[in-house]
């Protein structure tokens, strides 16, 4: 059963969302994250992926209060991403109350601390976030683009202990416009055993069956909620079918 996972971006402490990871594209969609938390929660929805982008772009987490007051009034089991590089910012995501952490930059940079996390926390909190465009790897809030292909990025990290992939194609998200099945079908057919978390683009309710037919463990889904194209009723009626 694929795990639908809802996101809210923060920025300011609202809930936003951007437009292929442009800031300068940024919707406000509500002003009250914990709202918009409670819904999810309301309809079935065990999982949050909460994303802090005030820290992805000041390269440090920010937005923990937010984090904090999800974790501490509903039963969400929180995955946190966005401005995590130091240890200083894995324990205050961690002590803020999110179960798991979404990490891309710091991988990319410093393998041996991300690594030390996957030994610290255990590689079921850790979640490698492989933002690509065109197949390579993106970072700092998707500004800079590496030379990284996203297939050797993977390849080093599975062998290494890595359980859970947050991959996120950044031409497709916040576009409304479907999300990369061949890409993930492709990234399954070479890494079976990879837990992947598809993210960016997902329109329509039919496209959850179809990764779940690929084999892909999760789903992000956002701006999709908010602009009504998939509704809450939809995926409450996706999970208990």
């Amino acid at each position: 059963m694929l795990t639908i996972i809802p996101a809210i971006d923060l920025i300011d402490g609202k809930c936003v969302r951007l437009s292929k990871g442009d800031y300068n594209l940024k919707k406000v969609y509500n002003e009250n994250p914990l709202e918009v938390a409670r819904s999810f929660e309301d309809h079935g929805m065990k999982r949050l992926h909460l994303v802090d982008l005030d820290g992805a772009k000041a390269k440090h987490v920010v937005n923990w209060k937010v984090l904090e007051q999800i974790a501490s009034k509903t039963r969400l089991t929180i995955d946190f991403g966005g401005g995590i590089k130091t240890n200083d910012d894995m324990n205050i995501v961690f002590n803020s109350g999110a179960k798991m952490a979404t990490v891309g930059s710091v991988a990319v940079n410093n393998r041996d601390l991300f690594y030390s996390w996957m030994v610290k926390y255990g590689a079921d909190k850790i979640i490698l976030g492989a933002d690509v465009n065109q197949k390579k790897i993106a970072i700092s809030g998707w500004l800079e683009v590496t030379e990284i292909g996203i297939e050797e990025f993977l390849a080093d990290y599975l062998s290494i202990g890595l359980k859970h992939t947050l991959c996120t194609d950044i031409s497709k998200d916040g576009m409304l416009e479907g999300t990369s099945i061949d890409l993930y079908r492709e990234l399954l057919e070479q890494f079976p055993a990879m837990g992947l978390i598809a993210s960016g683009g997902i329109t329509h309710i039919d496209e959850l069956y179809k990764l779940e037919e690929i084999g892909a463990s999760g789903a992000i889904i956002g701006k999709a909620i908010y602009e009504g194209r998939i509704t809450l009723d939809d995926l409450e009626r996706y999970i208990r079918s």
